[in-house]
């Protein structure tokens, strides 16, 4: 697969980017040279925004591949294009190793402004997706529509086909919130006045320690199915299968389908969703639920079955998530569900005559492709999950970040750069302890492996086993504040790979560190 950086005009002279990019994070600062990329530059003022041309690499999300196809965030590349000031690094640190190693693997030279990746395509059968991951500009380049969805299908982990729904009845599902301003263009915040948590106009640095751009979370008010606002699907009376991702910058979705979409939450579910997959494929067996709870990069595998459904029934998919950064709970109990009229409403479906005959099994029928345990673990790795306030606007986070716990049990931050503490050998299974000390729910992602979810400990030592929906294979999973998540999982190609939080305005701004899988 040969990915091509073309963010250039007709003239192939470089594209600005469509955002404010924050110059003042550890990012990948084409700007820096060869000795300064990849770094968080020191100023002695408030920098200008960022707007030379635009660095990219591509992950696929879920792959199952060697360090140098993985998309790693310092292995960017800026497009082959006219007039790049002569100073500029115009490709990652780690940009000339991987192509040489790719090279030596495949014999498949890198050519400027693209990488060479090879998919062996050799996992369980599941849906995974791309988007761009270049350190410190992940949220910009995914807000700005860099994300696709990317099908697996067949081998011993699938099903036959004619079991589920197929052909027009499979239906990929990417669900965005946006925000748009009054001419159509996408609005994305271009100051940290935008999150109200300080003086508005700064100031910044070096007055304070606040990154003048950078904002801790972004939510849009529009969402977006497939690419369209609040759309309405006409669909028949039969079953479908819906390979929904949740491609939200920062947003965990909670959604049903009910008749009223302004019904108080949380509302009666109108129709059960079955699911039946999560993000490493098939569930053991499929789950009859009132709700699906998908965090950012997680997929849900569903089958919605309106074959008994009378012909012009109306449903409304309406999302009770909140409109921060989720942590568990009730919907108006424990948190303000999302906007009822904007971010609490997803799609309308209405059902329309037609055949009520299906040919696919009935999910409550499905007996689906055993999932293996991965045994006896070998390593441990204990994660914390901190976040540091500003000194200058008390309350206002300036940095999140991965890290190991401290003999008295609080957080020790480390930042990207920081030497490499998680080294999982090659063909052990290890066990991961995510312990989260903030006040937020976090996607925690880990590269290269599908794992397992083993159990969360509540503070008060309260033990619970996995979600329904998480006894698969995941390679994203929600910790809990307050909660230490265990997770089981193997890595067995070694080299350098990355773990972060997947609400990206947290990984672009530290949360986020490489491990080395060792031979």
């Amino acid at each position: 697969m040969t990915w091509t950086n073309e963010l250039v005009d007709a003239h192939r002279r470089p594209l600005p980017h469509l955002f404010t990019v924050d110059p003042s994070l550890h990012w990948a600062n084409p700007g820096g040279g060869v000795h300064g990329r990849d770094s968080r530059p020191t100023f002695t003022s408030t920098p200008a925004p960022y707007t030379g041309p635009v660095p990219l690499v591509t992950h696929l999300h879920g792959a199952h591949v060697t360090q140098e196809s993985d998309g790693y965030p310092e292995a960017w590349t800026l497009p082959d294009a006219v007039g790049i000031p002569a100073h500029y690094a115009t490709t990652g640190s780690w940009y000339d190793r991987y192509g040489l190693e790719s090279e030596a693997r495949y014999g498949v030279a890198w050519r400027p402004g693209s990488s060479v990746y090879r998919y062996s395509n050799d996992q369980r059968a599941a849906a995974l997706w791309y988007h761009d991951h270049v350190l410190g500009m992940t949220r910009l380049n995914v807000q700005a529509g860099l994300a696709g969805m990317y099908l697996l299908r067949g081998g011993p982990t699938d099903l036959p086909h004619g079991v589920l729904p197929s052909g027009d009845a499979e239906i990929p599902m990417v669900v965005q919130d946006r925000c748009f301003n009054t001419d159509g263009s996408l609005f994305f915040p271009d100051s940290r006045t935008f999150f109200g948590d300080t003086t508005p106009g700064g100031p910044w640095l070096p007055a304070s320690d606040v990154p003048p751009y950078w904002n801790p979370e972004s939510f849009g008010n529009t969402m977006l199915v497939n690419g369209s606002a609040w759309p309405v699907w006409h669909a028949s009376r039969k079953r479908y299968r819906l390979r929904l991702l949740n491609s939200c910058n920062a947003r965990t979705l909670v959604l049903k389908i009910v008749a009223d979409p302004l019904a108080k939450r949380p509302a009666t579910a109108a129709l059960p969703i079955w699911q039946i997959g999560s993000d490493g494929g098939f569930l053991p067996r499929a789950v009859e639920l009132d709700q699906v709870l998908v965090a950012p990069a997680e997929r849900a595998d569903l089958i919605l079955d309106f074959s008994k459904v009378p012909a012009g029934t109306t449903f409304y998919v309406v999302n009770e998530g909140p409109d921060v950064p989720y942590h568990g709970g009730v919907p108006d109990t424990d948190f303000v569900a999302a906007d009822h009229w904007t971010s609490g409403q997803v799609m309308k479906i209405v059902v329309d005559h037609g055949p009520a005959h299906d040919p696919s099994v009935p999910p409550a029928q499905l007996y689906l492709p055993r999932v293996a345990g991965l045994g006896p673990a070998r390593q441990s790795f204990t994660v914390s999950l901190n976040e540091a306030d500003s000194s200058s606007f008390p309350g206002a986070p300036i940095v999140g970040a991965l890290g190991s716990l401290n003999p008295d049990g609080t957080g020790a931050m480390e930042m990207w750069d920081d030497p490499v503490t998680v080294k999982p050998i090659a063909g052990a299974v290890g066990e991961w302890d995510l312990v989260n000390l903030t006040e937020d729910g976090h996607p925690i992602h880990l590269h290269q492996t599908q794992f397992q979810v083993v159990s969360r400990t509540a503070a008060d030592g309260t033990v619970r086993g996995p979600e329904p929906w998480e006894t698969g294979f995941k390679d994203t999973v929600i910790a809990y504040p307050g909660e230490r998540t265990r997770l089981k999982a193997r890595f067995d190609l070694p080299g350098r790979y990355v773990y972060h939080c997947h609400i990206l305005d947290h990984e672009d701004n530290e949360m986020m560190r490489p491990l080395d899988v060792q031979p």
